[in-house]
């Protein structure tokens, strides 16, 4: 087993059990405005009632296009929930702004199965014996491409304010918003009579709200695949799936498992398909991204230009944040730029990124290959060279065209009921 590997198993099993905590004590504080915070310390019982309510109004908000400057963008349109609260369309990046012409910067990530990821951590340490801080994992967890928001209700505050979402002037637009809305009632019954008289706590509120529904259980994280029912024993996999399977965990083929674990975890939750790790794989510049127009733009992912914290700090420049493989093959666009629009496309980068970069990359005037070409050669040091990367052009590719097509297969199996009924 890699080091990623066992650091994937630990971590959301620590983090399942940090979500599980959180939910109650995220329904015991629950506060907005002056005079407002909820009476504690509340019992189980009415701390449960009162997540079940914020549920309720996250889920409203969720679905409310008033509460956007356009008066026509929702959170669910771009987070789809018939397509797992991803995007519907195989655009790269969406548009917003006050008047629905402005181009998002990166693609738009699924919300589902996010309950176990942890906060950010530049690192994360791997012990075979506990105590023994033997492996540096480098920076893992958190929310959004960058990682940059560690929890639900903070990563709900960015699409609420960014000019080129949903484009609020400031937390005092989005209060008004809400106090318009036919469920501004219940938003006073949850968070005080007067929390629309304090913008601040108001927005604070939202956010709580829209966090606690995107973890609720039925809607985000059903775990209902074929492939879910496989590992419990009540559904089979087809030979070409099984087989698929195999090579997505073969450390010298598809070694897809090293990052996006398959099996579950130490306590016996279900694989989540990421280790949460942030990794470079320098995925092609995608000219559809209207931005990537400029030449000198460049999305660097961890150190910026939408997370700033880390600007500067080389060694993470071009690290994206490695998603879920759950519900993978319903999306019509892959990774942080959307450049690939078949699943089989992004296995297959993989499987020949470095053997055939010719197959991957423009060329330049002079013929030659503009290898890397969204991640500028002071950053290639980054670059993930772990199999299947790491060969050399012309070598031969970790994969054959019929083992992608097998591990393909099996990414299709994990896709959830109620996504297979819709589509």
């Amino acid at each position: 087993m890699t080091a990623r590997r066992r650091k994937g198993l630990m971590i959301a099993t620590a983090a399942a059990s940090m979500f599980g905590l959180g939910m109650t004590l995220s329904a015991t504080l629950v506060h907005a405005g002056s005079g407002s915070v909820h009476p504690g310390p509340m019992s189980r019982a009415d701390a449960f009632a009162r997540a079940q309510a914020l549920t309720a109004l996250g889920r409203k908000m969720f679905f409310d296009p008033s509460l956007s400057a356009s008066g026509k963008q929702a959170c669910s349109s771009c987070h789809d929930p018939h397509h797992a609260f991803g995007p519907a369309s195989a655009a790269p990046v969406e548009m917003g702004g006050p008047h629905l012409d402005q181009p998002g910067l990166r693609a738009v990530p699924s919300l589902r199965y996010l309950q176990a990821v942890p906060a950010f951590t530049e690192h994360f340490y791997d012990s075979e014996d506990e105590g023994d801080e033997s492996v540096d994992n480098g920076p893992t967890g958190g929310l959004t491409w960058d990682g940059r928001a560690d929890r639900g209700r903070d990563q709900a505050r960015i699409p609420l304010l960014s000019p080129f979402e949903m484009a609020n002037k400031d937390a005092a637009a989005v209060a008004a918003g809400l106090r318009k809305t036919a469920y501004a009632d219940e938003f006073k019954a949850a968070f005080g009579d007067a929390v629309f008289d304090h913008p601040d706590d108001a927005f604070d509120a939202a956010a709580e709200a829209l966090g606690t529904f995107e973890q609720s259980a039925a809607e985000f994280y059903p775990y209902s695949s074929r492939y879910d029912a496989f590992l419990a024993g009540k559904a089979a996999l087809s030979a070409q799936e099984l087989h698929g399977r195999a090579l997505f965990e073969d450390e010298t083929k598809g070694n897809c498992a090293s990052c996006h674990l398959s099996e579950p975890a130490n306590d016996g939750e279900p694989p989540q398909f990421t280790d949460f790790g942030l990794i470079a794989v320098a995925v092609p510049r995608n000219p559809a991204i209207p931005a990537n127009a400029d030449p000198a733009y460049v999305d660097l992912g961890l150190c910026g230009p939408l997370r700033t914290d880390f600007h500067g700090r080389s060694e993470y420049c071009g690290l994206f944040r490695t998603p879920t493989l759950r519900n993978v093959a319903l999306r019509k666009s892959f990774f942080h730029n959307g450049y690939f629009h078949t699943l089989r496309d992004a296995v297959a980068f993989y499987a020949s990124r470095d053997s055939d970069p010719g197959h991957w990359y423009p060329k330049k005037a002079d013929g030659t290959i503009r290898q890397n070409d969204d991640l500028p050669k002071a950053y290639w040091a980054n670059l993930n060279q772990d199999p299947p990367f790491g060969k050399k052009p012309g070598d031969k590719p970790a994969l054959t065209d019929p083992e992608i097509d097998d591990i393909v297969a099996f990414l299709h199996t994990l896709t959830d009921a109620d996504q297979l009924a819709e589509h």
